[in-house]
């Protein structure tokens, strides 16, 4: 077992810092426009269809080979 010594660890500032990036976040973010929300269920579609396919070519070729 590894002994680690967290006697200096300052654990305090971690959740400020964690909930001023939220804020951050939150006042960066905008919602998208009908556009790019489409543009980008576009190309989420095409990664689904993408990765399944390959998923199914390996399953195809994995029982044709006998594994």
């Amino acid at each position: 077992m590894v002994d680690v010594d967290t006697s200096n660890v300052n654990i305090d500032f971690i959740p400020n810092d964690f909930w001023k990036q939220c804020k951050r976040v939150l006042k960066v973010a905008k919602k998208p426009d009908r556009k790019e929300f489409f543009d980008f269920s576009k190309v989420t579609a095409l990664g689904v269809v993408v990765i399944g396919g390959v998923g199914f070519v390996i399953t195809l070729l994995g029982q044709l080979i006998g594994l």
